[in-house]
């Protein structure tokens, strides 16, 4: 799994000017308007992981063009600057655009603590686009130790986004048995991933299964039955209710009861990676449910890292205001603030920290004129 991420720089990147040594900590729920900049700085997750993956050509056309990572554009940012620390080990690197669309991956360097500790370039060529790093890590070289760690807890980095539950969503169709090493972003293979749980550690299927039923009260258990099509093996995730032997199939299950099924999931998986993120979990939550969501949560930061990004004042009302970033825009860029909880002792005696933000004594709401 590896050390999680403890220090971030970004420089330049979309709306995000200048992010300087940020801490970030075993539980960070980052708050705060629309447009603030939170979904940003979860698209830098995604693309750090594009370039551990070697798919950052992928991720910046997807992006809409190298011209769009940039601040306020060409005109104003000449170039990304990136900086991340994970304990003892660092990795940090440049993207500078080209003509048109081009661009180059550059100064890549690790960081490591071991003897004269500091910055060191990592020798070779990566005119191909692919990472230094990378390279180094997969390779038998001496120096791979140094780089290995960064690139183990980068490449376990899981960023779930649950928001697509419609008839149509990959997590309500079936999968093939042999998808279930991990839970993927999306929760397509959420039936083969509790399948092999279910077999295998029976104990973590458990407590998915009793956590799922505290939120959906008519929940039995699922059926992870084996369909056999040829060759091929599939799984979907249909279940039976209580007092019912009829089989429910997974489109029985409202937008809010499969949702929080893969949240319960991606929270309680035995191996978690270095860092989990999931962007707005309470999407389609009854509020009773959402107090459930928070305690998975707490529970989950003292095994994983964990990066909620939320708009609900009754999500942040079970967490502490240490545990908050407030993003907003300021300028024309967007700010990161942990709240410091001496700040709000007399205003806590009276009101939630949910209450606080609602009343805009946190900031973070939307500024007008």
């Amino acid at each position: 799994m590896g050390e999680h991420l403890n220090r971030l720089t970004i420089r330049g990147f979309k709306s995000i000017r200048q992010l300087e040594d940020f801490e970030f900590k075993s539980l960070n729920v980052l708050i705060g308007a629309n447009g603030g900049g939170k979904s940003n700085l979860i698209s830098f997750f995604r693309m750090l992981q594009a370039i551990i993956n070697g798919n950052l050509d992928s991720y910046i056309r997807g992006s809409g063009g190298i011209s769009d990572l940039l601040f306020n554009g060409r005109k104003t940012t000449r170039r990304l600057e990136f900086e991340t620390r994970f304990g003892p080990r660092g990795y940090r690197f440049k993207i500078k655009p080209g003509r048109l669309r081009d661009w180059a991956l550059t100064d890549e360097q690790r960081y490591y603590e071991h003897g004269r500790s500091g910055w060191w370039n990592i020798p070779g060529d990566n005119s191909d686009g692919q990472s230094l790093l990378v390279k180094e890590a997969s390779g038998k070289d001496h120096d791979a130790q140094y780089s290995k760690p960064v690139y183990d807890a980068i490449s376990s980095w899981k960023i779930y986004h649950f928001h697509d539950t419609s008839e149509e969503a990959p997590m309500r169709n079936e999968e093939i048995v042999q998808d279930n090493k991990t839970l993927r972003f999306n929760a397509s293979n959420i039936a083969p991933f509790l399948l092999k749980l279910k077999n295998e550690d029976e104990e973590t299927y458990e407590e998915i299964l009793q956590s799922c039923k505290l939120v959906i009260p008519y929940l039995n258990d699922f059926l992870l039955d084996v369909e056999r099509l040829g060759r091929k093996k599939t799984v979907e995730l249909s279940w039976k209710a209580k007092g019912s032997d009829y089989p429910m199939q997974p489109y029985h299950f409202s937008d809010g009861s499969i949702r929080f099924i893969c949240l319960a999931t991606a929270l309680l998986q035995p191996d978690p990676p270095s860092s989990l993120i999931i962007d707005e979990p309470e999407l389609g939550l009854h509020p009773a449910a959402i107090s459930i969501l928070a305690e998975l949560i707490q529970n989950a930061s003292k095994r994983t890292q964990i990066i909620v990004a939320t708009q609900s004042p009754a999500l942040i009302d079970n967490f502490s205001v240490k545990d908050v970033i407030v993003v907003s825009r300021k300028d024309g860029a967007s700010t990161f603030e942990r709240l410091n909880e001496k700040d709000y002792r007399v205003w806590l005696e009276s009101y939630s920290v949910g209450e606080l933000w609602h009343k805009n004594v946190i900031s973070g709401w939307p500024v007008y004129g």
